[in-house]
């Protein structure tokens, strides 16, 4: 384990100093690791430092709009992804109830901007289904 942790002590310091020669700086209170394993029993987390500043080892970062937790399940993803979509459909029950009256406008939007991606004819149908509702 050591000799993986030199390396990447090795490759850290190479990069920072690329940065130094380049213009550019890495925070390293803004910087974490993620210890990437499969392995079963107990080992320590590497200790990685930027300029004598330990990184912090975190279970799960995100990284590009995708979470990635240290074995690669992707399940805090995917919670991340359903608790999001049950917002949004939350926000759709509220403004679609009868019993409240619903705003024909910002229905119509929330459908509008969830089929975004959609062709031209295909929101011309939307809008179609969004009178009958």
């Amino acid at each position: 384990m050591r000799l993986i942790e030199r390396q990447l002590q090795t490759a850290v310091n190479n990069i920072l100093k690329w940065c130094d020669t380049n213009g550019h700086s890495i925070s390293a209170s803004k910087s974490c690791c993620v210890h990437f394993c499969r392995k079963r029993g107990i080992h320590p987390d590497p200790e990685i430092r930027i300029r004598d500043i330990q990184i912090p080892v975190v279970p799960d970062v995100r990284f590009l709009g995708v979470i990635f937790d240290r074995r690669l399940t992707f399940l805090p993803h995917i919670l991340h992804l359903r608790k999001r979509c049950e917002k949004s459909l939350n926000l759709l029950k509220v403004l679609s109830n009868t019993s409240w009256g619903r705003i024909e406008h910002h229905y119509s939007e929330c459908i509008r901007q969830s089929y975004s991606l959609a062709s031209t004819t295909d929101v011309l149908h939307t809008d179609r289904r969004a009178t009958l509702l």
